[in-house]
């Protein structure tokens, strides 16, 4: 790998062992990858929060020690100075507020609140979501980014046309230290033409219809980069937001296109770069049926313990439509309905009464994290329902629970009867 003359100071520590630390994290990973050279970048997200998860392996509740063993691979304690690049946390274990609801002691609140200050203190913005698009950090066309998250990924490269690859825990740690992140895979040009075509021959209606075409294309398609052909109706940002989401858990996608709606594919030449595509693949109403059955093939009961709204972190549109649907109705007593949303995002709906609904009706509005990253449920869940087909894939998976994947008022509708309907 070729380095600067700035980097290779970096590296050698002239700007101390922290610093040099993550440099050789960033050059270690780069050649792994293939990188020829590092590329500048000013916009970094990680989850770099760390809890008892953390702590009881090292013995120390430390923030100094959990940081630099877990971030930046050193058994000492590196003086971490405050980061180069503008930096954001994402999700993390915590909601500050509604920590016991999740099982949580005050003692491990207050150990995650001491590493969330170790952050702060060098510069983090504590964004605390898997959207940090949503509450402020909207990286501007072809910007590049380090960033974590595969839903907060592929909606920054193919929605805003910004360029990260799907970073790890510790490149994204050492870009923010360095501003420097390896310039490969989708920071290139030549990486982000679409590979396959998507003639989508199903209704595109509703972000419903968008989480299962996300999740049937992940299956099929893996790692490539399509671009979706006729398409009639315009998706607005939480329909994109489900269905990068989905997309990404069935399969590893990072971009898609989407012309006249992505902004690196104004027309389905431009998207493929004047090239002929790999594979051309038809969707039909059929596959989406059989995708929402695979969706649907965990749970053994009808009877509905848990409603979870917000995966990826739910828009203040999609908190307004979980209020609206519940006013004036109460939400049974053997069901939990939680919406997640980012804490910025819950003020707004406290302001605009959204929250004071939910709430009367008997559910929750939690921050900062989600059931799948945190591993919590309430007590007793066996069955849940999600509108998420991201959640209804990880959930079983992480949590041994079946689930339901319906639409949001379908969800609703169980919450409120304690049961699934269709």
């Amino acid at each position: 790998m070729r380095l600067t003359a700035q980097e290779q100071k970096m590296l050698d520590g002239a700007e101390g062992e922290a610093i040099a630390a993550a440099m050789r994290i960033l050059v270690q990973y780069g050649e792994i990858l293939g990188a020829e050279r590092l590329v500048e970048t000013d916009n970094v997200c990680g989850a770099t929060v760390f809890g008892p998860r953390h702590s009881r392996v090292l013995g120390d509740t430390d923030p100094a020690r959990l940081f630099s063993r877990f971030a930046l691979d050193s058994d000492e304690v590196l003086e971490v100075p405050a980061v180069k690049a503008h930096s954001c946390q994402l999700i993390g274990p915590r909601d500050p507020e509604h920590w016991d609801l999740q099982g949580m002691t005050a003692e491990t609140s207050a150990e995650i609140e001491r590493s969330q200050r170790y952050l702060a203190d060098r510069g983090v913005n504590l964004l605390s979501t898997c959207t940090p698009y949503q509450v402020g950090n909207d990286p501007r066309f072809g910007e590049h980014c380090a960033w974590m998250e595969s839903s907060a990924v592929v909606y920054i490269n193919s929605v805003l046309g910004a360029r990260t690859n799907t970073e790890g825990r510790e490149s994204a740690a050492a870009s923010m230290l360095t501003g420097r992140t390896p310039y490969v895979g989708l920071h290139r040009d030549e990486e982000r033409l679409a590979t396959h075509r998507v003639v989508v021959e199903a209704p595109m209606h509703s972000t419903y219809d968008w989480n299962v075409l996300g999740y049937h294309l992940g299956d099929v398609l893996d790692d490539a980069v399509p671009v979706l052909d006729g398409i009639d109706l315009t998706p607005d940002p939480v329909d994109l937001k489900q269905f990068g989401a989905a997309i990404a858990s069935s399969g590893d996608v990072e971009l898609y296109h989407i012309p006249r709606v992505t902004p690196e594919a104004r027309t389905l030449e431009e998207a493929l770069g004047g090239r002929t595509p790999r594979e051309t693949l038809r969707v039909g109403p059929e596959d989406l049926v059989a995708a929402a059955a695979r969706l649907n093939a965990t749970a053994a009961s009808d009877e509905i313990d848990f409603v979870m709204i917000g995966c990826p972190h739910a828009s203040l549109s999609q908190i307004r439509e979980v209020a609206e649907l519940l006013d004036g109705r109460r939400i049974a007593d053997s069901t939990n309905l939680w919406v997640f949303t980012p804490s910025a995002l819950r003020t707004v709906a406290e302001r605009n009464g959204y929250r004071a609904a939910i709430e009367r009706a008997g559910g929750r509005i939690l921050s900062d994290t989600c059931p799948a990253i945190a591993q919590f449920l309430p007590p007793g869940t066996r069955t849940f329902a999600t509108d998420s087909a991201k959640q209804a894939h990880y959930l079983p998976a992480i949590m041994g629970v079946g689930g339901h994947f319906g639409s949001t008022s379908r969800c609703v509708e169980a919450a409120i009867t304690g049961r699934w309907s269709g």
